[in-house]
């Protein structure tokens, strides 16, 4: 039982490198991606990093789009990533966060519409 509970520590603190990384480098989706694959690398499993940053960009992308401040949405990811760390303590859970960000994230991604009107909807 031993290594089941550190293999999903290991993949809990790559998925909260991977949202601590896209919470930085959010509008670089190939680079946020690529860094918490590494990151996730140093800290056990790329797996986790991998899943955390494909969850935590589609999210951080979202906000930077609604308007909100790259430092304030960073400042808010960073505490995201603290708590996703921070739960990966808890047996089970690594395994868990590593298979719910990346499903969010598609949930978010089929639910956004694809552009916005605006007032062109008004012009008809």
């Amino acid at each position: 039982m031993s290594g089941w509970y550190w293999i999903g520590v290991s993949v809990g603190f790559g998925a909260a490198a991977g949202v601590l990384v896209s919470g930085f480098a959010a509008r670089l989706v190939a680079v946020a991606i690529a860094v918490a694959t590494a990151a996730g690398l140093g800290r056990g499993l790329a797996l986790g990093g991998l899943a955390g940053a494909l969850g935590a960009v589609q999210i951080v992308r979202g906000a930077l789009r609604r308007g909100g401040t790259t430092g304030g949405t960073a400042a808010l990811v960073t505490g995201a990533a603290l708590v996703v760390a921070g739960l990966a303590w808890i047996p089970v859970v690594g395994y868990l966060e590593a298979i719910a960000l990346p499903a969010v994230a598609a949930r978010l991604r089929r639910r956004s519409p694809e552009r916005y009107a605006g007032l062109r909807t008004l012009a008809k």
